[in-house]
């Protein structure tokens, strides 16, 4: 199971923000047995990180954000990250779906401490918003949003949908909403274009898929484009 957090920084705070998270804030949750997944700056919106932090369970969970937000790390480097905040309270639990080669797993290597080279591959993929947890969402996106993903080139790497249970921890608010996100890796911008570009071609996609997830829900798709951090295991 999955956080996926998307912060609002105030304008021009998201580096300094990148820059505690990355130097102090993976190990110090991964020590408690959290799972820092990956940490993104939003290509399409500079005031907005992104980021993905696994547990084991909801127990796991629970102990884990208490270990953390009560103990040293946070206590001396939280009002760093605390002050490039406008919002943090766009979070999601989320359950896997499916895991692919290219997710990371627990205990794969990352960059050092004080890594400073950008990826130049693009994580990207969306969230939908359903109506409810029973509304046959997940069979649909896999008979039929998935493969015309996959005639674009675009290998899906992760797929989650809502975790429906109460928040454990209650400091840090989730949204009371159902979804499904998932997330594909490509090498480059140019490849993540030409992705968009056959999509836009597609009329399987513009005819049949698209208008069906518009009519299966509540709001608009999110798309997400990210830029990897200089540390994040997910690129």
């Amino acid at each position: 199971m999955v956080d996926l957090r998307q912060y609002t920084v105030f304008p021009r705070q998201r580096d300094a923000l990148v820059d505690v998270f990355d130097e102090a804030f993976i190990e110090g949750q991964e020590e408690h047995g959290m799972h820092i997944v990956g940490q993104f700056r939003d290509l399409d919106d500079p005031d907005r990180f992104v980021w993905l932090r696994g547990f084991r369970d909801l127990p796991a969970r629970e102990a884990a954000l208490n270990g953390f937000y009560y103990g040293p790390v946070w206590k001396a480097r939280g009002a760093e990250a605390n002050v490039t905040m406008k919002d943090s309270d766009n979070a999601l639990l989320l359950k896997p779906i499916a895991l692919r080669t290219g997710y990371p797993v627990r205990d794969a290597g990352r960059p050092p401490i004080g890594s400073t080279g950008i990826p130049s591959s693009v994580v990207a993929g969306a969230v939908y918003h359903r109506g409810s947890a029973g509304d046959g969402f997940g069979e649909f996106f896999a008979d039929q949003i998935e493969p015309v993903l996959a005639g674009t080139g675009t290998g899906v790497v992760a797929s989650f949908e809502t975790l429906v249970a109460e928040n454990n921890f209650p400091p840090l608010p989730l949204r009371d909403e159902i979804v499904l996100a998932w997330f594909a890796v490509f090498p480059s911008d140019a490849a993540y274009a030409e992705h968009r570009r056959q999509l836009d071609a597609s009329a399987t996609w513009q005819q049949k898929v698209l208008p069906e997830i518009i009519c299966r829900s509540v709001a608009a798709p999110q798309q997400l484009r990210l830029r990897p951090t200089a540390r994040s295991q997910f690129r």
